[in-house]
């Protein structure tokens, strides 16, 4: 009986491995940068898919060896997630999905040696888990549920307009679109003048007149940097340089 529920317990750890990873491989289509996540839910997978083989070995994978692994991959993804999701501003996958494997790792080895712990031990593991679970709350909510990444739409859309990228799901105008916040104001002109210029160049003359009454609301080209304008110009220009004569010209001081 014990062999049979710990066999199942193994199945559930390696099902909740696969789980994850999937959700993070699928998850990552929706993100500005998906290259983190992506990677991350594939080397999940192949851990899980490397488990399920070895449950079919003499000596599988234990419980607590699952346990620990899960605590290692968590550490790991929680460091590279949370420097994501606060300071580059890149992706909001990594850090709560990593926070999934980290708590169900250390709740399971902390549960499995809970009788061996004295009343004060198991006092101050108990609050250890109610701090796990608060952390895990705050990463579900400020990712997955209010996750914004207009500076990374907006970084996503410079790098596929310099790939030459306009059109299609990861092309510079689906980019530039999201890369807009009502919270993070300063953010919105440099859009709205992008989606202006990128639309006078491929000649979408309603497009590009109704970003430019979005741009002209938030204070026109005075409320760009210099620098932007110039970036947008510039990248224009290498994806055909006869057609940036459709776009207004640059002032001395943008160009300088």
């Amino acid at each position: 009986m014990l062999t049979f529920e710990t066999n199942t317990l193994q199945w559930i750890l390696i099902c909740f491995e696969a789980a994850v990873g999937l959700l993070l491989f699928i998850g990552s289509k929706s993100q500005p940068f998906p290259r983190p996540s992506r990677r991350f839910g594939l080397f999940i997978l192949s851990v899980a898919s490397m488990a399920a083989v070895g449950q079919m070995a003499p000596n599988p994978v234990t419980v607590t060896g699952h346990l620990v692994l899960l605590t290692a991959i968590g550490s790991f993804g929680l460091l590279a997630g949370i420097h994501h999701l606060v300071r580059t501003r890149r992706e909001v996958l990594l850090a709560p999905f990593s926070g999934f494997f980290f708590c169900v790792g250390v709740g399971g080895l902390m549960i499995q040696t809970w009788e061996s712990l004295n009343q004060f031990e198991q006092w101050s593991g108990f609050l250890s888990l109610v701090m796990l679970g608060g952390g895990q709350t705050w990463l579900v909510f400020r990712g997955l549920l209010i996750g914004r990444l207009p500076l990374a739409w907006s970084q996503a859309g410079m790098v596929a307009l310099q790939r030459g990228q306009i059109d299609g799901e990861t092309g510079a105008i689906a980019c530039f679109e999201k890369g807009w916040d009502a919270e993070e104001e300063h953010l919105n002109p440099m859009a709205y003048l992008a989606l202006h210029r990128i639309n006078l160049f491929i000649e979408d003359k309603p497009a590009a007149e109704e970003w430019l009454e979005s741009l002209l609301s938030v204070g026109g080209e005075d409320a760009v940097a210099i620098e932007w304008i110039q970036a947008i110009h510039h990248a224009l220009e290498k994806i055909d340089p006869s057609a940036v004569s459709r776009l207004p010209a640059l002032t001395l001081s943008e160009q300088e």
